[in-house]
């Protein structure tokens, strides 16, 4: 792109940053040089694909979700095939979001140091720590999984709080939900075949093929990213003490209205919405009377619904904000709950699938909440806190959802998620003023600018 933050302005026009090559500030006049001819008004999604730096990103981001979705389901099945338990399947979940709490040192080491080379460094490093899991062959390597798993959930919170950064960059301020609607549909749309490849792959070879596969991916995303062109930024550290440099991203949250009630709403129904991690085992086990594998089916399910949340996500937020798409994603997630209390497969099949449109509303909601009410040099920080009190919640409720699966009948569970996801839902939604609907406005037509000529020596006398 080799030029500072895109951004189009709401009258068409392009400002231009110190000779188009200025940080990423965060300023909303800061953009690329593009002719004013390419200016229009066109599908946003289209348009964001448009822009060649972004599509360098979806395309290494496609190979990393490709190896996430075979991946993750496949080591809870492997955990439940070694132990026959619902509670440890659960509980590999749990596993990943346990490192949530490192949040503030990830922050900021992503906000101190260029994102780019770090993005590659995190996805070689991930391929790396998956190595481990070529050692499992029974019960007593279950330990193997939970620390990958433990060590993914690390490489999860830098990717993201890098990714959220990288779009950031690259992307104008008009655009980003519909930048992170298209990664969303991607994400979701890959539960259709990931799933059931993942579970198809492990039950037929086991997870060692899976464990290549997802490296694979990792590496090919490392190696894509590498193509990327993307101004870097100097270090905003230094200035102040390390102890308050970690907290910024949280007194950010905390003091930014909008923000502080989009995360105290999704937090409340993060306490209970990772109990679902270990009911879907007990649902499918104990409700249908399928193996564990027919889980893949389900969340396959899940994806198309997800796809649909995803091509809609962008749109919900232009029309109700960010705070009001994140409310109606959480709501979304009730009725779901309600409805998987009762052990019906057609019945499960319409849950799922509203709880897959409700996740990418959640998601994009609230990256784009984050993006735009955050400063460019605190992002990561930002990101990653906010991961961490999302996750924080629901990494106890994954826990407690694979203490309580043993104790409590799996329909009382699920009717408790139902109740505080539906309460948490209309919080959020009662606070949907606090971010504004983003009207449709021209966005310039990203190019690469042509490479300088050389002028021709003039001849000598």
């Amino acid at each position: 792109m080799d030029g500072a933050t895109d951004v189009g302005r709401p009258d068409g026009g392009v400002s231009r940053g110190k000779e188009d090559r200025g940080q990423d500030t965060g300023d909303p006049d800061v953009a690329d040089p593009v002719a004013p001819a390419t200016l229009r008004r066109g599908n946003p999604m289209r348009t964001v694909l448009r822009r060649p730096e972004f599509r360098l990103l979806f395309g290494a981001l496609l190979a990393s979700m490709a190896a996430e979705s075979i991946l993750l389901l496949a080591l809870a099945i492997w955990v439940k095939d070694l132990t026959g338990s619902d509670g440890l399947a659960g509980a590999t979940i749990f596993a990943i979001i346990a490192p949530m709490v490192l949040a503030p040192l990830v922050g900021w080491a992503v906000d101190r140091y260029p994102r780019r080379p770090f993005f590659i460094a995190a996805n070689l490093a991930t391929a790396i720590l998956l190595t481990p899991l070529f050692t499992v062959s029974d019960s007593a390597d279950v330990r193997v999984i939970y620390v990958v798993a433990a060590l993914y959930g690390l490489s999860y919170l830098t990717l993201s709080a890098l990714l959220s950064g990288l779009i950031r960059q690259l992307v104008p301020v008009e655009l980003l939900a519909d930048a992170n609607g298209v990664l969303q549909t991607v994400r979701q749309g890959l539960r259709l075949i990931g799933p059931l490849a993942g579970a198809a792959l492990y039950a037929a070879v086991g997870g060692w093929l899976l464990t290549a596969l997802a490296m694979t991916g990792f590496v090919v995303a490392a190696a894509v990213v590498a193509l990327l062109r993307v101004p870097e930024t100097p270090s905003a550290g230094g200035t102040l003490r390390w102890s308050a440099e970690l907290g910024a991203g949280l007194r950010h949250l905390a003091g930014e209205p909008a923000l502080r009630r989009a995360l105290l709403g999704y937090g409340l129904g993060s306490l209970v919405m990772g109990f679902t991690e270990s009911l879907i085992f007990a649902y499918v086990d104990d409700g249908l009377r399928r193996d564990a594998a027919f889980v893949g089916v389900l969340v396959t399910v899940q994806g198309v619904g997800g796809l649909v949340g995803g091509l809609f996500s962008a749109a919900v937020v232009r029309r109700a904000g960010e705070v009001g798409a994140l409310a109606t994603g959480v709501t979304l997630f009730g009725p779901a709950a309600f409805a998987l209390a009762y052990p019906n497969l057609a019945l499960g099949c319409a849950a799922l699938l509203l709880a897959g449109a409700a996740l990418p509303l959640i998601t994009v909601g609230l990256n784009t909440l984050i993006q735009r009410r955050t400063p460019a040099g605190l992002l990561g920080r930002v990101t990653a806190a906010s991961e961490a009190l999302v996750s924080g919640p629901q990494a106890v409720s994954i826990g407690a959802g694979a203490l309580l699966v043993g104790v409590f009948d799996y329909r009382l569970l699920f009717a408790l998620v139902g109740l505080t996801t539906t309460a948490a839902g209309i919080f959020l939604w009662r606070g949907r003023q606090l971010s504004t609907p983003t009207p449709m406005v021209r966005i310039p037509l990203q190019r690469r600018p042509p490479a300088p000529t050389t002028p021709a020596p003039r001849p000598t006398p």
